[in-house]
């Protein structure tokens, strides 16, 4: 006779999972235990973090899978963020979960009889495609299918929750371990004549703009890449998709959304026809006035989630439920027209308005944060992965300015918005670049991690397992006193009326230098002319984990950006993509609005 959890570690392995992120926790004891022997787990200071983690590991697509292992109660209620964010992403995570003994089980009738007991079903039903209470002993096929689940056609969580009892029972292997059948991800299929249409409308067109979403795989790009140029057609990119296509592409023009790049977002707008690959084109997307989305052509949306598609925004002309992968492979090779003319002016727009604008106000002695990003990304290799947390203006900063490079690896989580995402997705990303080797901090790819101080502060906790780890880990701290977004909105909406932003109202932010020291990592805080800094140069590029604090204004202005009104009801007013604030000069405008009136 074989414990379950002893199976349940051999089925994990087998499903390819190599990582497990844990906190430890009496109601996973069992599963703890056997996974120990057979997966490399990897304790972390609170659950959230696990769970973050293994996202962000999975996202990176690096040949290896990781999951989340928490205790039952609390285990599971610091851990709903992270399913939550993944949910909202699109991503697959698996988060199994311990439980009570099944014979203590409230089932309703109580609030609570089992010690730590909560329901983590129905807590976590809305936010994952399967949430399963395993009161009994299942086979390997039926496991397999479970952990699948959230595999096929639009990614999602999966929460599996097993009693103490279940996860310790003696079972017989033999007749539990019976063969899984080979995975297969189900996605509508799309016949040759839409195909077809699709090439045909884009070769009619005169303003044609392919956009990528995250639907559309990092392996497909890999393989299309040197194929991509013959489109003939400029090709933009979502925020989740940002590593698809290196910012050199003779075809890349961008990265529009409401927070876009002020050329990408005009010449989007100017576009005839939008093919949306794999992007549910969301309302950051499209701008909250997304009645004024493409304003002078028509949207083609690819996507394997119909609901996406029927939501109502933006106006669609043709919906096609499938996968997008299928029509970015099909559509390489085809003649899709001659759109020269079009390509030229997307050129001479991008040429016109540089990402690093000239109107923000920066304090003398402190370093602007789009000088700063644009010069990252210089220095960054092919091989590097880049956590650009995901919110607040750090985030906002690294989407508009930073020039990926073919091969690297960009993964965020801006669905949720949550501040204090970045640390902990920047350990999973460092993990799954080794590895999970010994001497970590000599192996594998370097991480490079850039958030806010505010978000810092959320999961600063995790600074430890960086340490303990000695994970390849650069870590880019935006020193500016708090939350910048935060206060930026305070400031043009409530008349500078600052609460709980910063400091002088009450946020309590640590000594950053000491902060560092305590977990020994080497910590050196960098202003202007900093990329040509010997010290910082050899900081960043030697092995192990290093902090900067880069000096940023605590005003700092953050522009271009949509700028949006609050009406006399007290709703909120956007402008269309194209017009960002600050506006424009008039010979700026008259080179770069040829099919648009302003």
């Amino acid at each position: 006779m074989t414990k379950y959890s002893d199976l349940l570690a051999d089925w994990l392995s087998g499903l390819g999972y190599t990582h497990c992120f844990f906190v430890a926790g009496g109601n996973i004891m069992h599963l703890l235990e056997s996974c120990s022997r057979r997966i490399k787990c990897i304790p972390v200071a609170h659950e959230v973090a696990a769970g973050i983690a293994a996202e962000y590991f999975n996202e990176l697509q690096l040949g290896s899978k990781a999951f989340a292992l928490v205790t039952a109660g609390p285990g599971l209620t610091n851990i709903v963020t992270a399913i939550a964010g993944a949910y909202l992403e699109s991503r697959e995570l698996l988060v199994i979960g311990g439980q009570v003994k099944v014979s203590d089980l409230a089932r309703g009738e109580v609030r609570q009889r089992g010690i730590q007991e909560i329901d983590g079903v129905a807590i976590t039903t809305a936010i994952t495609e399967k949430s399963i209470l395993m009161q009994k002993v299942v086979d390997q096929p039926t496991f397999a299918n479970m952990v699948r689940s959230g595999e096929h056609g639009r990614k999602a969580p999966v929460f599996l929750e097993i009693p103490l009892d279940i996860q310790g029972a003696k079972v017989d292997a033999p007749t539990l371990s019976l063969p899984v059948p080979p995975f297969v991800p189900h996605f509508e299929p799309i016949d040759c004549t839409t195909l077809d249409g699709i090439a045909g409308r884009i070769k009619s067109a005169q303003r044609p703009v392919i956009l990528l979403g995250a639907g559309i795989s990092r392996a497909t790009t890999d393989k299309l890449y040197n194929r991509l140029a013959g489109l003939g057609v400029p090709l933009m990119v979502t925020w989740n998709a940002i590593d698809r296509i290196a910012a050199d592409h003779p075809l890349y023009f961008g990265r529009p959304n409401t927070w876009g790049q002020r050329y990408a977002n005009i010449l989007l707008q100017q576009s005839d026809l939008l093919l949306a690959l794999g992007t549910r084109l969301s309302l950051q997307q499209t701008g909250f006035n997304w009645q004024a989305f493409t304003p002078v052509g028509e949207v083609i949306q690819v996507d394997c989630d119909s609901a996406e598609l029927t939501k109502g925004h933006p106006r669609v002309a043709l919906p096609i439920c499938g996968d997008a992968n299928a029509v970015l492979k099909n559509l390489v090779g085809k003649d899709l027209g001659a759109h020269s003319e079009w390509l030229n002016f997307c050129a001479t727009v991008r040429d016109a308005i540089p990402l690093v604008e000239p109107v923000n106000h920066t304090g003398d002695g402190y370093l602007s944060p789009y000088v700063f990003v644009d010069h990252l990304s210089r220095l960054t290799e092919p091989q590097d992965i880049i956590i650009p947390c995901s919110s607040g203006s750090a985030f906002t900063v690294m989407m508009q300015t930073f020039a990926q490079k073919r091969g690297q690896r960009i993964v965020s989580n801006k669905g949720l918005a949550s501040m204090g995402y970045g640390l902990s997705g920047a350990i999973g990303a460092a993990f799954a670049a080794c590895g999970g080797k010994a001497d970590q901090d000599s192996s594998g790819r370097r991480t490079i991690l850039l958030e806010g101080d505010g978000g810092f502060i959320q999961n600063l906790q995790e600074l430890g397992t960086v340490a303990v780890n000695r994970l390849n880990l650069k870590i880019f701290l935006f020193d500016d006193n708090g939350y910048a977004s935060i206060r930026m909105t305070q400031s043009n909406y409530f008349g500078g009326r600052y609460v709980g932003c910063d400091t002088a109202t009450g946020l309590g932010i640590p000594q950053w230098d000491h902060l560092f020291a305590a977990y020994n990592i080497p910590v050196q805080r960098i202003g202007p002319g900093y990329h040509e800094d010997p010290a910082f140069l050899a900081a960043f590029n030697a092995p192990g984990p290093a902090a900067f604090l880069v000096h940023i204004d605590p005003v700092q202005t953050y522009f271009p950006k949509i700028s949006s009104r609050v009406t006399p009801s007290g709703s909120m007013e956007s402008n269309p993509l194209h017009l960002m604030t600050p506006d424009l000069d008039d010979s700026t405008v008259a080179k770069v609005f040829r099919y648009l009136e302003t």
